[in-house]
């Protein structure tokens, strides 16, 4: 791959460029939708730093799971529950561990370092955000050669290039 900009740009308008272009950008919705509930919830609400997290990552799962299928791979139709769902929101509950883990540690870290409520609600939105940036780039590999990957119908018999006609 080229690294010039005009080779990351070549490459954005690819297929791959633009799936992954779509998925950052669902990537932005997502963040927003879990930086919005984890403020309700832990900032408004005073939910644990623990049970805002879990709110937040599943509220924010779901429009990541539609927009990524439809929008970025390009799927319709249902959903098949072994290939795609339970996949999915096993990469979400790696994600909620993970999250969790680091939301709790970076809650005890700002009550060590501040009193104010509001400063230690924003150590968490950025622990939480942080630990999402470290899982997003596998989590588009798996999905991208995993879960949503395009796999053709096989052609019927091969067809005689000069009539048509099966062979």
């Amino acid at each position: 791959m080229d690294f010039s900009p005009a080779g990351a740009v070549a490459w954005a308008r690819g297929h791959e460029g633009r799936k992954f272009v779509k998925y950052s950008m669902v990537s932005v919705v997502s963040v927003i939708v879990y930086e919005i509930v984890l403020f309700i919830t832990l900032g408004l609400f005073h939910f644990s730093a623990r049970d805002a997290n879990i709110w937040a990552v599943m509220v924010s799962a779901i429009p990541s799971y539609c927009l990524n299928r439809a929008w970025v791979w390009g799927k319709s139709g249902r959903s098949h529950l072994m290939k795609e769902i339970m996949p999915f929101w096993g990469m979400a509950l790696i994600g909620l561990i993970f999250s969790t883990v680091v939301a709790d540690a970076a809650k005890t870290m700002a009550d060590d370092i501040t009193t104010v409520h509001l400063l230690r609600t924003l150590i968490v939105m950025f622990a939480g955000l942080a630990s999402f940036g470290v899982l997003w780039i596998a989590k588009f590999v798996i999905l991208n050669r995993v879960l949503f990957v395009h796999t053709p119908k096989p052609l019927p018999e091969a067809l005689d290039d000069r009539t048509g006609i099966p062979t």
